[in-house]
This record gives C-alpha cells, structure tokens and sequence, in this order.
C-alpha cells in the first residue's frame, strides 16, 4: 500500500503544500476568450467519461459538451459509470450511450476509465469517493474536471495532495468545480484585490446560508450501506457535511483572495432541524479562521428554515471593502464596478472551456492543489465545531482518522454491499477525531 494511504505515514508539514498556486484561474479565463488553435498533435474529438451520473454528473456532462463546441472541438461522452444500475442507465437517455457503455457496481468507475480513446474524465459522485477515483484517474494518464469538494478527512486530502502532483509531473490538466474562479466578474475583481486596490487585506466573510433544510430522500434501500449512499448528502464520510459540500465555494474565494489557507480556526454549530430524519450532519456552522499573516475569515452556513439568507463574500482592507463577485469600493474614491464586455458564458461551462483549451494548448492549469487547501480549511473548521476545540491546519492535514471504510480509501472497487455501521451526530465534547477517535466504520467483504 502506498506510503500517503497507510495511517502511520509520517506526518506532513504544513509548508510541504503550502505554496503560492501556479496557476491562477485569470490567465486560464483570459486564454479561453481567443479562439481554440487546433495544432497538428490536438485533438479534434475529445472523449469523455462521466463518473457519477446524478444531477450534477448529467449536468456536468451537458456543460461539458457546449464547452467543446465553445473551443471548437467535438465532444462525445464515451461512457458513464455510477454505482447504482439505475443511474448508470441514464447515459442511454441523456447521452445516446448503448447500454455496453454504462457501467454500475463499484467498479464500474475502473470499467468506464477503461473505455478506448478517453481523454477526459468527469467526477461526480459523492466526495467521499472524490479521492480515490481522483488517483485512478491520474494513473490512466486522463485529463479531469472534478466536482468540489475533494474530500471529507485528512487521508483523503494526502491521497489528492500526492495525485494532484502526480498529475502535474504527468502534465495532465485539472480543473475543480469551483466556478468562481473562471467567472468574470470574479476572476477581475479578485486580481484588482490582489493588486492591493483596497491595500492590505485583514477581514473577510463567507456566507452560505440558505433559507431551507437540505434534500432527504427517506431510507431506501436493501442495507444500511445502499440507504446512505442514496442519501449522501447527510453523512458526513461521503458529503463532509455542509461546510465542506456547499460552503466550500465561499471558503475558496477567501483563500483565493488572500493567496493562502488559514492554520487556525474556532466554531461551534448544531443539527437543529434535521431532527427525526437518518444521517448525521449538522445544518448550521459558524467558524472564525485566522489565516499565517493574521487576516481573519468569519464563515457561516446553514441549511436550516429562516427568513434570511445569503450566499455571497465579502472583504475589508486598511483602504476599503469589497464584494468579490464585482465590487470595490475604495475609501474616499468612487465605486469600481465589474462591466461585462460582451456575452459571457456560464462559468459551469465556462471552466470547462478553460480546461478543454490547457489541453488543447498544452497550457498549464492544474487546479487540484488550491481545492484541496479549501476543502481541508472546510474540514479543519468543521472539526473544530464538532469538538469544541480549536482546531489546527497541521492536525486536520496529518490526521490518520478516517470517516469512511478502509476500502474507500484503498481499493473501492472490492467494495461490497456488506454489513456497515449505524452513525450518529457528533457532539461537542464527546467527538474528537485527534484525541479520541470514535470507532472507524468497515465494510464487510
């Protein structure tokens, strides 16, 4: 077994990953806006796989196809894989697969890497799975557009840490779902920040807080296995919990902002109206981040029932505020307000033209690094509300403790639909995964 999966790897210094992005989502946006040069050795058709075929995966697969037409090339999905049969079959409707092409069970992600002639690999299932396929996607040499985030613990963030330089040594292009950073007004305001237009950047807040409960599909399913992965989002081994599968987004413009990730933090929360449904997530976060230059982040998310509600970003500096999709308000000097200068495009495609024209160009854009930094920062904040305690980038990155089966970690495809644990909500005090573990889940073979 590979040294970064074992649980008694050495532990790993925060400045071994922490270094300035070598990549900044403003030159992959500005490359996208001159047309796809289609040199000799390019692809003129690029097959793709999609690996998760839920909502998102199918969505991602269209934006994926309008995003090749974008950059002058002709997209095909080549295959689909997901791990139940009746989500797998939706690659017949929505993408004109023949039956032979989409594949279901827990290998089926190894089935569908395997088709001929595939470039492009498109991640979609639930994060918990994020890490491992992330790898087997690095090692069979494809270019990927992952969803975020990219992992719920800290040995599934090694396991993308190591395959997000893999897939650098490999020159195999990446890019997260992090739209924001392949959004106009964004990408421009963000560069302006970090060009000092509002000068030293000490505070910044991240909202996700919507105005209702998050789906619940009812238990389903013939094992207590098959019911929690039908309803990922609320367990915390496969979604990460709120904080990481949604507010992630928020958190990443703020690192994104202030070119690093925090090492501190403190936060408390509560599962206040998820009450009488199976799962064990919370649904409301608030956590305090101090990031290595003394700036603070103040975070909050929720997906609780109230009149009030926000998804958005903000920012202070010693010379003004701003909201970072578009806004910089300077002290003493009139506002400056994103323009757009011609049709913009959704950045849900968007990103993908990005990432179809590093290919095509051979440019670099590896985005694996920075959403790893920002799902950890996510983690790190939800530990610490868990627990109670402070919570500490070094403790979150060098955990050993996992939240899922060993087998998802290591090989997922031998995965069955064995025996599998109940969960319950953690509960300050009496959850701590550096001091106390609880009791890892296994899954029988």
């Amino acid at each position: 077994m590979p040294d970064h999966l074992s649980s008694s790897s050495t532990a790993v210094s925060r400045r071994q990953f922490l270094k300035h992005s070598t990549v900044l989502a403003a030159s992959a946006a500005a490359a996208a806006s001159f047309p796809a040069v289609l040199h000799a050795q390019s692809p003129r058709v690029i097959n793709a796989v999609i690996i998760g075929l839920g909502g998102r995966g199918s969505g991602a697969g269209r934006d994926f196809l309008e995003a090749a037409k974008a950059a002058g090339v002709e997209g095909k999905i080549a295959g689909v894989a997901d791990i139940f049969p009746d989500a797998a079959r939706k690659g017949v409707e929505n993408f004109g697969l023949s039956e032979d092409k989409c594949f279901s069970g827990f290998d089926g992600f190894q089935k569908a890497l395997e088709v001929p002639n595939v470039q492009y690999a498109i991640l979609a299932t639930p994060p918990g799975f994020r890490p491992a396929y992330f790898q087997a996607a690095v090692a069979a040499g494809k270019h990927v557009f992952m969803e975020k985030p990219v992992a719920v613990d800290g040995p599934g963030c090694r396991i993308m840490y190591a395959a997000a330089a893999a897939a650098r040594q490999k020159n195999l292009k990446v890019v997260a779902g992090t739209q924001r950073r392949h959004q106009g007004g964004y990408v421009e305001t963000v560069q302006r920040l970090r060009d000092g237009a509002i000068g030293d950047i000490h505070t910044l807040r991240a909202y996700w807080v919507n105005g209702g409960p998050i789906w619940h599909r009812g238990d389903h399913g013939a094992t207590e296995l098959e019911k929690q992965i039908r309803n990922w989002y609320h367990y915390i081994w496969l979604c990460g919990d709120h904080i990481c599968e949604q507010h992630v987004h928020n958190i990443d413009v703020c690192n994104w902002i202030v070119g690093d990730h925090p090492v501190k933090c403190w936060g408390m929360g509560a599962r206040q109206q998820l009450d009488g449904k199976s799962g064990e997530i919370w649904d409301n976060f608030a956590v305090e981040y101090e990031y290595p230059n003394g700036a603070r982040m103040f975070s909050y998310c929720g997906q609780i029932k109230r009149a009030w509600s926000s998804v958005s970003e903000a920012v202070q500096g010693t010379r003004g505020t701003a909201d970072p999709g578009g806004r910089i308000q300077p002290q003493g000097g009139a506002a400056w307000r994103y323009r757009k200068t011609g049709a913009e495009v959704s950045p849900y495609v968007q990103e993908h033209i990005d990432l179809i024209n590093a290919i095509l160009r051979d440019a670099d854009l590896n985005e694996g690094k920075q959403v790893t930094d920002s799902t950890l920062t996510a983690i790190m904040g939800r530990e610490a509300a868990y627990s109670g305690a402070a919570g500490d980038w070094e403790a979150a990155l060098n955990s050993t403790f996992r939240y899922g089966p060993d087998l998802l970690y290591t090989e997922p495809a031998k995965m069955t639909w064995g025996a599998f644990r109940t969960l319950q909500p953690p509960m300050p005090g009496l959850h701590d995964i550096y001091k106390d573990p609880p009791s890892a889940p296994t899954v029988q073979i």
